[in-house]
C-alpha cells in the first residue's frame, strides 16, 4: 500500500538551515527532508524487509568504500543540502574524499552543503515511484553523477547519469559503479 508522506508547508515560517537542523535533532524518531520550495516532508520508517535489503545495499557500498578509500559512504540517516536548497536523505550515498575534505568540520557535522557523487534509493512498498523518480532527477540536476533507483516491486533498476537519459534495466544481477564508483559492483541478487 502506497502512503504519501506527510508534508508540512514551512515556507511562511522562513526556517533557517540551522532551525531545520534543530527541528530534526529534536525529533530524532522522525525522518525529515526539505524540498527546494521550503516544504518539510516527514518520512515513515521502512518495514523490516526493506530495512534488511537497504542494509545489504549500504553494507556492500561501505565495504567497497573502506577498501577503495577514494571517498566515503553514507547511510539513509544522512541529509545533504543540495545547491537548490533542498535537504535530501538518499538511502545510500557516496562522495569523493577531496570534495568532502573541502567542507568545514561544522559543515560535515550538520547537513553537508554538497550533492553526493552517487546516490541510491531502494523503493519500499509504501513509496510512490513518481516521487522517487522526481527525487532522483533532482539529485542529478544538483550534481549527482550516478544514481540507482532500485524498484524491488517491478524488479527494475533505473540508472540516472549526468547529461544522459534515464536507463531502465529489468532484473539485473549486478550493477556497475562505472567511472564514479570505480571497480565497484553491486550484487543486486542480494537486494531482490
Amino acid at each position: 500500500m502506497i502512503q504519501m508522506p506527510l508534508t508540512l508547508d514551512l515556507k511562511t515560517t522562513n526556517l533557517t538551515d540551522e532551525q531545520f537542523y534543530q527541528l530534526c535533532i529534536a525529533n530524532r524518531d522522525l525522518k525529515f527532508e526539505r524540498t527546494s520550495d521550503g516544504k518539510a516532508i516527514i518520512m515513515s520508517p521502512t518495514g523490516g524487509e526493506t530495512g534488511n535489503r537497504n542494509l545489504k545495499l549500504i553494507q556492500q557500498l561501505a565495504n567497497w568504500a573502506e577498501q577503495d578509500q577514494t571517498g566515503i559512504a553514507f547511510d539513509s540517516s544522512s541529509g545533504f543540502k543540495l545547491p537548490n536548497g533542498a535537504i535530501r536523505s538518499p538511502d545510500v550515498a557516496w562522495l569523493r574524499l577531496e570534495r568532502w575534505n573541502r567542507l568545514t568540520l561544522e559543515q560535515q557535522a550538520k547537513f553537508p552543503p554538497i550533492c553526493p557523487d552517487f546516490v541510491g534509493e531502494l523503493r519500499s512498498a509504501s513509496d510512490s515511484l513518481p516521487m522517487l523518480q522526481q527525487k532522483m532527477s533532482e539529485y542529478v540536476e544538483n550534481g549527482t553523477r550516478l544514481g540507482w533507483l532500485i524498484n524491488r516491486q517491478q524488479r527494475q533498476v533505473e540508472i540516472y547519469r549526468a547529461n544522459q537519459p534515464k536507463q531502465v534495466l529489468d532484473s539485473p544481477q549486478t550493477l556497475s559503479g562505472e567511472d564514479v564508483l570505480c571497480n565497484f559492483t553491486l550484487n543486486v541478487d542480494l537486494i531482490w
